[in-house]
């Protein structure tokens, strides 16, 4: 959260500057869309620092990638040009050259889109200091521009999907280098991208608002404005939608909700992909879960089919390993822990806890995950675990865990769908939090690394697989963490809202909101 507090000061002055530099008709011209959103305000709008599902949700809206997910999808077969119009690649996969569309505007008078851009982006992702994700560009040796519009980029050794990396996701996404070298820690509120709408200002703790970027390349956006606005209580929230004051609502993965909801008139229910899958992440290194005997008692204690009847059978499925179903790599092949509460009271004492044990654990007060960190805090109560929960605000959440302040951490992520890049963001050793090279490993788990590091560089597929199922294997038998559920992202709209294409999928885990995007 560096410069956090400098930027939110700064904010309104600073994006007012960005905002006269938007046409003016920008503001004027077609209809806003409402959106609301189980938060309480946003963090990071700084594309390579976007964590949460809050802030991934909007940045999709302002930046592109080289390549991008084909709308409504996150099928990999299915990706295609976005910034980047053709690319090549060498024999060996290590060189790939890409070819920039010409004419590309930033947003705010910032100018056209050029290979430097590109190559600043890239580096900037890769590193640690001003990226979130620089893990996933460990394998870049060098990122050059050829020309104006050409980037070439060298790799070290293979990886098993680059264009993966390169897509409108995470580290992927592009930024203007005058933008951030210009307005430094304050671009996390006041970004300057390439995509169809630009922001136009925050207001702290109510909404962030954008503006139809009309020199979108793809053909300025039918919708004149967004409103995303920050509404934290779901009550508040559903209300807000029933009265008209919403055309998009953030839903519940809850049947209940799922079924009252659909029953409203003139609405439509997306459920789509990716499953976030949900784990309680177990500190290895620390008190109490240095201990292997109080990790199994924890595994021991989780009833993975009562959380899946709490939450609903058209929203959840089981967790089967610590990488996603569907995910390239994912290996069910090593079975988990059992649900057995008398099991895990007997190591419980085995390990000296014989009256059971108390955890103080930091949670975040966004309410989807606080609800199931409750109902996760009854059912370990049953077999002599108590959570001590110290709830917090969402981004301060994220920064405490990053400081190892929680010995447990409940963290439900969806990543690019390859094992690789869920395994080595939270399993390998170089991703352990509290170190120079920190991503999300909060277990400090390293004893998979010689087979994650293998399988990135293996050219051939089936011995991946065996590399991926075997780091599986070891993550579990070592208890570095206990997966819970996978959960399907809903969303509600009006049926008056045409999003462009069919919702199937979204990496940035929300609505694709396109220059195609309507009211009818």
């Amino acid at each position: 959260m560096r410069g956090f507090k400098a930027a939110l000061l700064g904010s309104v002055m600073a994006l007012a500057a960005a905002v006269g530099a938007v046409p003016n008709e920008a503001q004027a011209q077609g209809q806003t869309l409402r959106v609301g959103m189980a938060a309480q305000d946003v963090g990071r709008l700084d594309p390579h620092f976007a964590v949460s599902t809050i802030d991934r949700v909007v940045v999709a809206w302002m930046f592109n990638g080289l390549v991008r997910f084909k709308p409504g999808s996150i099928n990999p077969a299915e990706i295609e040009p976005d910034l980047a119009e053709r690319w090549e690649s060498s024999a060996d996969g290590k060189t790939w050259t890409f070819f920039l569309r010409r004419g590309v505007q930033f947003h705010g008078g910032f100018g056209e889109l050029t290979a430097e851009d590109v190559v600043f982006s890239l580096r900037k992702s890769g590193t640690a200091a001003s990226s979130a994700f620089a893990a996933d560009y460990r394998a870049f040796q060098n990122v050059e521009a050829v020309d104006s519009h050409t980037v070439r980029i060298t790799l070290r050794e293979n990886v098993p999907s680059m264009l993966g990396i390169l897509t409108n996701y995470s580290g992927g996404y592009i930024v203007s280098r005058r933008a951030v070298q210009e307005r430094g820690d304050a671009f996390a509120r006041n970004p300057i991208g390439t995509g169809p709408f630009a922001l136009d200002r925050v207001t702290p703790n109510q909404s962030a608002e954008l503006v139809a970027h009309q020199q979108y390349f793809r053909g300025a956006p039918q919708l004149g404005r967004i409103s995303y606005r920050f509404i934290p209580s779901d009550a508040s929230r559903d209300l807000a939608y029933q009265n008209r004051e919403l055309d998009v609502n953030y839903g519940r993965a809850d049947q209940t909700w799922l079924n009252r909801t659909r029953a409203l008139p003139n609405t439509v229910v997306d459920v789509f992909e990716p499953g976030e899958l949900a784990i309680l992440n177990l500190n290895t290194r620390q008190p109490p879960f240095n201990d292997i005997r109080i990790r199994r008692a924890l595994a021991h204690a989780v009833n993975r089919q009562e959380l899946v009847r709490f939450r609903g059978q058209d929203v959840t499925r089981e967790g089967q390993s610590l990488v996603p179903r569907g995910y390239l790599g994912f290996s069910n092949a090593t079975p988990l822990l059992p649900f057995d509460s008398a099991r895990a009271r007997a190591l419980l004492a085995e390990a000296g806890h014989p009256n059971g044990l108390t955890i103080r654990v930091i949670h975040t007060q966004l309410p989807e995950m606080l609800t199931m960190m409750q109902v996760l805090q009854q059912q370990l109560r049953r077999s002599g675990i108590t959570l001590d929960l110290q709830v917090v605000e969402h981004a301060t959440w994220h920064q405490q865990i990053r400081q190892d302040l929680s010995p447990l951490v409940y963290y439900s992520a969806a990543r690019f769908p390859v094992a690789d890049i869920y395994l080595t963001q939270f399993y390998h050793g170089r991703s352990r939090v509290q170190t120079p090279t920190a991503v999300t490993n909060f277990s400090h788990c390293d004893q998979a690394d010689s087979q994650i590091d293998a399988a990135r560089v293996s050219t051939n597929p089936e011995e991946q697989n065996r590399l991926w199922a075997e780091a599986q294997k070891i993550l579990l038998e070592n208890v570095c963490g206990v997966p819970l559920l996978e959960t399907l992202l809903v969303f509600a709209r009006r049926d008056n809202v045409d999003y462009g294409y069919e919702l199937k999928g979204s990496m940035s885990l929300g609505p694709l909101i396109t220059e195609a995007t309507r009211i009818r």
